[in-house]
């Protein structure tokens, strides 16, 4: 694996101070990235990719804090919880959308 970045390193490095020679420095810290970059995608391709999900959400008491977006995002995320969660200062909401409940209740049922 480390053989296949410095590899990639070299190609890359070729790659940018033939054809980007005013820009070398950051031809450099680009083709550092982008190996890096490869490497790891080439060893999740040879490892088998596996994204962690299908996380279960738990009713909870959630907290807004006055911020109309959180409020927002918690009621969104409720939808998928195993049970009723509670909101507090949920109001918040109508600071950017009053209808917000109203319209997910009708998008929901």
């Amino acid at each position: 694996m480390g053989m296949l970045a410095w590899v990639m390193m070299g190609l890359a490095l070729w790659h940018f101070t033939i054809w980007l020679p005013d820009r070398y420095w950051g031809g450099i810290v680009g083709a550092f990235i982008g190996a890096l970059a490869g490497a790891a995608l080439v060893g999740f391709m040879l490892a088998g990719f596996h994204i962690p999900g299908r996380q279960k959400f738990h009713a909870a008491e959630l907290d807004s804090a006055g911020d109309h977006r959180i409020a927002m995002a918690f009621a969104v995320a409720a939808l998928a919880a195993d049970g009723p969660c509670v909101i507090g200062d949920a109001g918040a909401a109508a600071v950017s959308f009053p209808e917000f409940f109203s319209t997910l209740r009708d998008i929901t049922g």
